[in-house]
């Protein structure tokens, strides 16, 4: 074989890759989902780009746990149920929390209870037999202090010893300390409480409180609520599996399904192409070739990763996305939630139906 005809084979392969590459290049698609087999009405002149998409409710899907370890005690949902926000989904068995508050509780009534006591201050009868014992007590120092005059009278005229007269000076001041110690009692009995007994007090009544709320906390985590309202999609949990806040799992799924909507996934290249307002048709497998038409409601101020897998091989995962929501013009369709579907955006008016 001559030098020629080895370059004009050569030449000729060269020219076979360079069409080759150039028709890949202008057949692959530039977005995470390629518009490929799906038949569009003039798709080179309005169709932009597509991109995947998953069919979600009026809400995004909530994903419910339980705030406590433990043995799930009942469930009380079922499937395709309706719940409002705070309906109990299902309870985990804390049984020894229980306990603990009655415990806790009765603290605390003891807590508050002394404290009442003690602002109340003493009892009546008490004060009284205190107002009764200093009413003696001054009898007997008036008593005391007569006698004295007398003796000291008689002493003077030398009618008395001095022993006796004496005796009658010690009855007195015997007299006078007990009146002084019936009227500090007295006083002390209706007395307020001092200022950090008071503080002591509230202290105490504070704290045991605090353990009761404390408690009671712990048994409302036991309890597993709705946060939204919406339909039970999923029911994951059954009576009598244990729970753990260490490995947490959803134990129901809730959703509110009175409307649809689809959150499309837009490439980070094709992210000037889309904007409020812009038309699109939705396809997918499940649809049997029929189409939906909606448009662009809302585009998510931030990137992010992607979430939908298309199971396209040169489907590329590293990039990031812009989520649009697309609401439907007939809603009346119930999309399964969750279902993958291609989003064509269009660059003109919609189509003619």
């Amino acid at each position: 074989m001559t030098a020629r005809s080895r370059w004009s084979i050569g030449g000729s392969a060269m020219v076979v890759v360079i069409v080759a590459a150039a028709f890949l290049g202008t057949t692959r698609n530039r977005n995470s989902v390629q518009a490929r087999g799906i038949p569009s009405e003039s798709a080179t002149a309005i169709v932009s780009f597509a991109s995947p998409g998953r069919v979600e409710g009026g809400s995004e899907t909530t994903q419910v746990g339980a705030a406590a370890d433990g043995v799930l005690k009942a469930v009380y949902v079922k499937e395709d149920q309706f719940v409002k926000r705070g309906t109990l989904l299902g309870e985990i068995a804390c049984d020894d929390l229980q306990a603990s508050l009655q415990t806790a509780t009765a603290e605390a009534e003891v807590a508050r209870q002394t404290r009442t006591r003690m602002l109340r201050g003493a009892r009546d009868e008490e004060k009284k037999i205190a107002a009764e014992k200093t009413a003696a007590a001054r009898a007997t120092f008036e008593e005391a202090k007569s006698r004295l005059v007398m003796w000291r009278a008689l002493y003077q005229k030398e009618q008395v010893s001095r022993a006796s007269y004496e005796q009658a000076v010690r009855d007195l001041g015997v007299a006078d300390a007990n009146l002084q110690a019936a009227v500090r009692t007295e006083e002390l009995l209706a007395a307020p409480p001092l200022r950090e007994e008071k503080a002591r007090a509230d202290a105490e009544v504070l704290a045991a409180e605090g353990r009761v709320r404390m408690v009671q906390e712990r048994i409302g985590k036991c309890s597993i609520l709705a946060p939204i309202d919406g339909t039970v999609l999923r029911v994951y949990a059954r009576s009598g599996e244990s729970f753990s806040t260490v490995t947490p799992r959803p134990l129901f799924s809730l959703a509110d399904t009175s409307t649809r909507h689809i959150k499309a996934e837009v490439d980070e290249r094709d992210v000037d192409k889309v904007c409020v307002g812009q038309n699109v048709i939705i396809q997918a497998d499940a649809l049997e070739g029929k189409k939906l038409r909606g448009s662009v409601t809302r585009i998510s101020p931030m990137m992010g990763r992607k979430s939908i897998s298309t199971g396209d091989p040169s489907d590329k995962s590293d990039r990031d996305i812009l989520e649009a929501v697309i609401g439907l013009e007939d809603n009346t369709r119930s999309l399964p939630i969750g279902l993958r579907v291609t989003v064509q955006f269009l660059t003109a008016s919609p189509l003619k139906k």
